[in-house]
């Protein structure tokens, strides 16, 4: 069976838009113009108004244009959460350019694969991450600029919250990059952003597994932001001018769409941490009356564990989407944190980086628990029988299909990827669930052997190849093994090179990993193997070693 895809701009026309289907870069000119005073962003007490933040765009995109920076060029922004990671995203979107988002957990290793795999052109990070690039600047023949910014340039000098050590230090500007604040105080702003097609050109290109294989560039369309945050809007009856805050990375699509673009869309004033500490996010919410948090459950958790807290004000809390990484979001833990703030936390959604995620969500007054809510206005979500294709009815388990007029585009230079993942529209997502009889999607499992650790993906490829790199090292194979705090962590299965058998313990391909790959990647068990379980054509099967 062949899905269609002619009714998706129909289905389209279900959602709204507050200044009609235009870019998120047009929606913070407009917040500049309706309200340039009021604060948009705060960061350890530093306040950025709308002027200032779309003079700081329009400054440092004015800065890159003048550097040969221009429209389908691709840009990496390799920054832990901060002003300047806002103020970058769009000003790369608004010459039209790509934006390539990496996580700031990233080793060298896996920071020359995504930059080279991207053609980048340019690349915009933290002082503190400097040293990742510049490890491998040069065998990156197509990156043309270097851009680094230190974290304290935006901290004040009586910062409201506790300032993590990393965030507070200064560094020098290395030798051979380009300071981004200097930047932006020195360069012409431009008149206006660069014309784009709403459906067509890319904006977006995030790493993601697809269906197999290493991390692949998921193109999305300059739409495909609007979109989804409008439709969040519209199914949440959310509002202007609340108070958010933003702790999920923005390098990864959910914290990017609840961090960089809904507080723009929705004209709100969003507070930044870096990272989760029970105590500053806390003290954070009590400090700015904080009413809308996308949380991750173990946060939730977490703050529920901390010693007084029952003596603490989170009353102002009044919506938080809350996603099950390595806990579940349960009934139980839902009552408890209603009870301490009077807020009903729920199931955030089901996504991916190919929607541009939020493609489901759990309307408040009727939750069901242990869904993942009900398809997004304007999204169509389906069912697909995995033998026959067929759609199937409630109740019957297949693979998870959607669709939307803004999915991506296919995978930068991989079209045999492309067409395994992309079909007539449709998103072939390689999970598993069911629809119940009231419309409710249930997740199941994934046909895709990737792994999730701490909400991240881990591609079993990616960590094989980067073990190639060491020198003891001839084979290996990762799966994902049951974490209770993580979700999942890998476990490795290792053959070693003969002349080094003996000579090198798990423990030590371990410490190495741990060096030369992000946190949430690299394997906490390790086992030697003789040889790996392999088809005859060389493939190893490590559903065989997940199984032992």
């Amino acid at each position: 069976m062949t899905l269609s895809n002619a009714h998706f701009s129909e289905a389209a026309k279900q959602v709204s838009y507050r200044h009609g289907p235009v870019p998120m870069h047009d929606y913070l000119l407009c917040n500049a113009e309706e309200a340039p005073d009021q604060i948009a962003y705060i960061f350890y007490g530093r306040e950025i108004s709308w002027h200032e933040l779309a003079e700081s765009t329009r400054r440092l995109a004015g800065f890159l244009r003048e550097r040969g920076i221009g429209k389908g060029d691709h840009v990496g922004l390799y920054l832990q959460n901060c002003p300047q990671y806002v103020i970058a995203h769009y000003a790369i979107q608004m010459l039209g350019a790509v934006i390539t988002p990496l996580n700031p957990q990233y080793k060298a290793a896996e920071v020359e694969y995504q930059l080279d795999n991207a053609e980048a052109k340019a690349v915009i990070c933290g002082t503190d991450l400097y040293p990742m690039v510049e490890a491998v600047r040069d065998r990156l023949g197509r990156l043309d600029l270097v851009m680094t910014t230190r974290y304290a340039d935006y901290v004040p000098q009586t910062p409201t919250l506790p300032v993590p050590e990393d965030m507070a230090a200064a560094p020098a500007t290395p030798g051979e990059a380009v300071d981004l604040v200097t930047a932006i105080d020195q360069a012409r702003p431009i008149d206006r952003p660069e014309p784009v097609d709403f459906d067509n050109d890319i904006a977006l290109m995030t790493f993601t597994s697809g269906t197999t294989g290493r991390p692949k560039g998921a193109m999305l369309p300059v739409g495909a932001s609007t979109f989804k945050t409008a439709a969040l809007f519209q199914a949440n009856g959310l509002e202007l001018g609340s108070t958010s805050l933003a702790i999920a990375p923005f390098c990864h699509i959910a914290g990017m769409c609840l961090g960089v673009y809904a507080g723009v869309y929705g004209r709100w004033t969003t507070v930044i941490l870096p990272r989760f500490d029970p105590e500053t996010t806390v003290k954070a919410m009590e400090t700015y009356q904080v009413d809308m948090w996308y949380s991750i459950a173990p946060m939730n958790r977490a703050i529920l564990g901390l010693p007084g807290i029952d003596q603490r004000n989170l009353k102002s809390l009044r919506f938080n989407p809350a996603t099950s990484f390595g806990i579940p979001v349960t009934e139980s833990l839902a009552e408890e944190w209603r009870q301490l703030t009077g807020c009903q936390m729920h199931e955030a959604s089901y996504g991916l980086s190919e929607t541009h995620t939020m493609d489901t969500y759990m309307p408040r007054d009727a939750i069901h628990w242990g869904s993942c809510g009900k398809p997004m206005p304007g999204n169509d979500v389906r069912i697909i029988n995995l033998e026959t294709g067929e759609q199937q009815p409630p109740g019957e388990t297949g693979e998870i299909v959607v669709g939307n007029a803004h999915v991506f585009k296919g995978y930068w230079q991989r079209p045999e990827a492309t067409d395994e993942t992309l079909r007539n529209g449709w998103v072939y997502t390689g999970d598993v669930g069911y629809f119940d009889d009231d419309g409710y999607l249930f997740f199941t499992g994934r046909i895709k052997e990737m792994i999730k650790c701490s909400g991240y993906s881990v591609f079993p490829e990616d960590v094989e190849a980067l073990m190639l790199n060491h020198p003891a090292v001839a084979q290996s194979a990762a799966v994902g093994v049951p974490d209770e705090n993580r979700g999942e962590s890998v476990k490795l299965f290792v053959v070693l090179k003969p002349d080094h058998d003996g000579r090198v313990s798990e423990q030590d391909i371990i410490d190495w990993a741990k060096d030369n790959m992000a946190a949430y990647k690299y394997p906490r068990y390790v086992e030697f193997r003789d040889s790996l379980p392999a088809t005859g054509a060389g493939k190893v099967l490590r559903r065989l070693l997940k199984d032992d």
